[in-house]
């Protein structure tokens, strides 16, 4: 793992299959460390362990399912989050402690943003870091280009027409935060997070709309 924030540490690049990279990103916080989104390499679990382990692991969506899941509760007594629309593909795994439903304060600092169309439960989550800075984790509702540029995850044959507005809607409420830094799950080039400023946000979310909609 590396540091990559004050209080953020980024797993080891995994591809599941050719042409997609991930990483997951772990919070480490007083009252109890958040692992967003999910990492099947062992060791990463182990230096987890060395930093303090895993309170809770929220998902941002069914994607990030694995056996892992269960490895990490059993290890550390993580507490699950999922959203409830699929509670049925959890239920594969591990049947989540917490269940999103609507958009809420979690953990006194985690933002909770039910944000549809990648997925039916995709969600995503804006930290208030006490560092000064505004963490959000985008799943795959946004991805990170190769060039830095970010696009709306609807994926041709894995999403049907009808998600493409729902997304849409989903990335006109992102377009309204204020992030200091952005973190997506699935990702394309050398890397998966990117600073950011309020306005150069809001230019990457509205030209991901427009290539949305186009």
């Amino acid at each position: 793992m590396q540091r990559v924030q004050p209080d953020i540490w980024e797993t080891e690049v995994e591809s599941p299959f050719p042409g997609l990279t991930v990483h997951a990103y772990l919070l480490t916080r007083d009252a109890g460390n958040v692992l967003f989104y999910n990492t099947g390499h062992q060791h990463e679990i182990d230096r987890m362990e060395e930093l303090g382990g895993v309170a809770y692991q929220y998902l941002s969506h069914r994607d990030e399912l694995g056996e892992t899941l269960v490895t990490i509760h059993q290890r550390f007594g993580a507490k699950l989050g999922g959203h409830r629309a699929e509670l049925d593909d959890f239920a594969r795994y591990r049947t989540p402690d917490i269940l999103f439903e609507r958009r809420e304060m979690h953990l006194g600092n985690v933002e909770v943003i039910p944000t549809p169309g990648h997925s039916p439960g995709s969600t995503c989550f804006l930290v208030h870091s006490p560092h000064g800075k505004r963490y959000l984790f985008t799943g795959d509702t946004l991805y990170r280009g190769e060039e830095g540029d970010w696009r709306a995850g609807f994926i041709p044959g894995h999403n049907d027409e009808r998600d493409r507005q729902t997304l849409a809607e989903s990335l006109r409420l992102l377009s309204g935060l204020e992030p200091d830094v952005v973190f997506g799950s699935a990702f394309l080039g050398d890397m998966g997070f990117q600073e950011t400023t309020p306005e150069d946000w809001k230019r990457h979310v509205d030209g991901a709309l427009a290539r949305l909609l186009g």
